[in-house]
């Protein structure tokens, strides 16, 4: 995809997801995994943007980014509505309103997006067939990213979450690595 193009497709998403108004928020209350390489990345940015969190992280079955008191990531600027480290965000934050799961039995990661009456954006890329592929090939290289960098436990831990309101999109060939984690 050509800067221009890219430039263009982020455009249009910051649009439609600064708009957003169907009461869910992908900011708010997801947790976001973030592997150990991605926060080395956001921690950097952080201190070289000088944009100050007191506790940017929380760890529990995995790392995501702290939350708010409102239950708001706490990278979500409330006033913009858009996120502070959109550069650096979590590589699932990146891929929405794709998402996966990993099918054990058949050995398949399976890819999902999210309903559009639950993400607005969904509607946008799912309805442009060239915007969906393009979206997808980034989204997959994303989730790659983060299943490959995540342990065992976070993997396994994250793939207890249920997606609700998505729908089945294709599905790929896990590598052995990753059917490995999930033994």
């Amino acid at each position: 995809m050509s800067d221009t193009c890219e430039n263009k497709r982020q455009s249009n998403f910051f649009d439609v997801c600064s708009k957003c108004r169907t009461g869910y928020s992908c900011c708010f209350g997801t947790r976001p995994p973030i592997t150990s390489e991605r926060r080395k990345i956001i921690e950097t940015y952080l201190k070289e943007s000088g944009i100050y969190v007191k506790h940017p992280f929380t760890e529990e079955d995995y790392v995501f980014p702290s939350e708010q008191a409102d239950g708001y990531c706490v990278f979500h600027d409330r006033e913009t509505r858009k996120c502070r480290i959109h550069v650096v965000k979590p590589e699932t934050c990146v891929a929405g309103p794709i998402t996966f799961d990993i099918n054990r039995q058949s050995g398949k990661v399976e890819w999902f997006i999210k309903m559009d009456k639950i993400c607005p954006l969904a509607g946008v890329v799912y309805d442009d067939k060239r915007l969906l592929q393009k979206h997808v090939e980034s989204a997959k290289r994303e989730l790659w990213k983060l299943i490959g960098g995540l342990g065992s436990e976070a993997l396994k831990a994250i793939l207890e979450k249920d997606e609700p309101e998505t729908f089945k999109i294709g599905e790929d060939d896990a590598v052995k690595d990753v059917m490995d984690k999930l033994k």
